[in-house]
Order: C-alpha cells, then structure tokens, then sequence
C-alpha cells in the first residue's frame, strides 16, 4: 500500500484494523477476469477502533448508522481491473467516508433581519407588475 491513509489531520487508519477480502470482478476483461481476484472488499471495525478519538468515533457511529453491520463499515471497489488499484481506491473511498462522517456539525445559522431596501424594491416590483396586468384586462370601447 502506498502509506497510511489519512482521515484528518494527524488521524490515520492503522493498516493492522483494516480487513480485506478480494473476489472475482463482474463484467468484461477477457481471460484474465477469470482467475484474478480483482474486486475489493475492504472492512473497517468502527465499533472496536482505537485509531479514532472518541469524540470522532462516536459521531461516525451516529452518521453511518444505515452503512453498519455489527459496527463494521463495508467499501467495495471493483472499477480497476487490478487488484492493486481497487485496493487503493477502496482505502481511498474508506477514508473520505470517514473523514465525512467525523467532521463536525457546521454552525447554526444566525437568523438576520431582510433589509428595508429589498424589501421595498420587492413591493414597488409587485406593484408594477399589478399594474401592467391590469392593463390587460378587457375595457368596454
């Protein structure tokens, strides 16, 4: 593997909680697809984790809720047709995912008045649109 893989900052997914298994990719490649095991599936014990702080492992938990089995998070990776490649991808893919899952809930929004100014311009608008439609309407000639 090429490094650690970083979650955020100094955080890194330690490659000995990292569980691999490879199978045989679906689709096109020939003779080779038939005895490679090209497809990727990496699993990550969020759960049981060590490597997280608590404070991050906790929020993951809460957001991945719908991706865990038993507090294992699952990433396939099947689109390169070496074993390598979709080893990388996966690791990729799992890190960003948690790098996701652990960032912190944004700020709440500060409710602002709507300025004067918009608000008049908005009114003089619809009163000039009342008043090109009224034009419209049918007279007695």
């Amino acid at each position: 593997m090429s490094g650690p893989h970083v979650v955020r900052g100094s955080v890194s997914l330690p490659e000995a909680e990292l569980m691999w298994r490879f199978s045989r990719s679906s689709g096109p490649g020939g003779q080779h697809v038939n005895t490679s095991d090209t497809q990727v599936e990496l699993r990550f014990d969020l759960a049981r984790t060590e490597a997280l702080p608590e404070v991050w492992k906790q929020r993951a938990l809460e957001r991945l809720a719908g991706r865990l089995t038993d507090g294992v998070v699952t990433v396939r990776a099947s689109e390169h047709r070496s074993q390598w490649r979709n080893r990388e991808a996966a690791a990729v893919r799992l890190a960003a995912l948690l790098a996701e899952a652990t960032a912190a809930p944004p700020r709440p929004r500060r409710a602002t008045r709507v300025p004067r100014g918009i608000n008049e311009r908005r009114l003089r608008e619809k009163k000039r649109r009342s008043e090109t439609k009224r034009g419209r309407s049918a007279r007695d000639w």
